[in-house]
């Protein structure tokens, strides 16, 4: 698979079969047409239309919506429609940088095809004249992508954070990286796609960091979350990438960013413009 191809991968929203999800009069999501069929019995909490799906009226506070959207929660969990329950409250709102009209388990967000984001860093290193990137082999028991390659650091980016904060936070749990040290991971932007998973549509942007890791560090997991760390040099991430399905979908985004930034991919490469194009959808 080429790189542009596992970009396409990420790209496979079919709005044809979901309705728009509101609040307060603002569209905040999508929602499949079926799953439609199992909210409807909260005639309190939605207005159901052919059109769309919208919160009631009459739930006019951050914190109305919220317990209305928990207690709806709760019962599809207990009926087996909320997979992979994190108990992490996640923002819902039309915009990263518009307030939140309400909060609600991370695990629903993508039933309600809310925007999702997150940080992930890119730890890399030179080493006699080459580039080596730290890879993470999720756990197991990890809800999405067990088992999965990924970046060294990433996380859902919850409510009352800042992104710094979040990342400096991940950093600890994931990978044993000092406080002082995170700190000095880079901002480099973002990337964004909308794509169907198992788990619901994806409507995610990600906030990349890149941080250049002393040559004698070692990550080691805190909590849990990494089976194992890698360090290897860039031409196999790149074949990892390309040749396999080893790599967890949006971190393969992340690392495909990494590799045009640093001028691993060719402004002559027939696919360069595609690839830039497809990384912010």
């Amino acid at each position: 698979m080429s790189l542009l191809d596992r970009i396409r991968a990420c790209q496979n929203d079919d709005e044809d079969s979901y309705v728009p999800f509101c609040a307060s009069g603002v569209s905040i999501g999508q929602i499949k047409s079926d799953f439609v069929q199992s909210i409807a019995k909260f005639g309190d909490v939605f207005e159901i239309d052919d059109a769309s799906v919208a919160l009631t009226a009459n739930l006019r506070s951050y914190e109305a919506r919220t317990l209305a959207m928990a207690r709806v929660l709760d019962e599809l969990r207990i009926e087996g429609l909320v997979p992979g329950w994190r108990d992490e409250p996640y923002p819902a709102g039309p915009a990263f940088n518009a307030p939140p009209l309400f909060e609600m388990e991370r695990a629903a967000v993508p039933l309600f095809g809310i925007p999702g984001y997150g940080v992930h860093m890119n730890g890399w290193l030179n080493k006699d004249g080459r580039t080596y990137m730290w890879i993470a082999r999720r756990s197991l028991s990890k809800p999405t992508g067990p088992g999965k390659l990924d970046q060294m650091v990433g996380g859902g980016q919850p409510v009352g954070m800042s992104l710094r904060d979040n990342l400096i936070k991940e950093s600890g749990e994931e990978a044993g990286i000092p406080a002082r040290l995170a700190k000095m991971a880079k901002p480099v932007g973002i990337v964004s796609y909308s794509t169907i998973r198992p788990e619901g549509l994806r409507n995610d942007v990600l906030f990349n960091f890149d941080l250049y890791v002393p040559i004698d560090f070692q990550p080691v997991n805190q909590d849990g979350e990494v089976a194992e760390f890698m360090l290897w040099d860039i031409d196999e991430v790149i074949q990892r990438l390309c040749d396999t399905e080893d790599f967890k979908f949006n971190s393969a985004l992340v690392i495909i960013d990494f590799l045009i930034r640093h001028g691993f991919i060719e402004a002559d490469d027939p696919d360069y413009p595609d690839i830039v194009r497809g990384l912010h959808q």
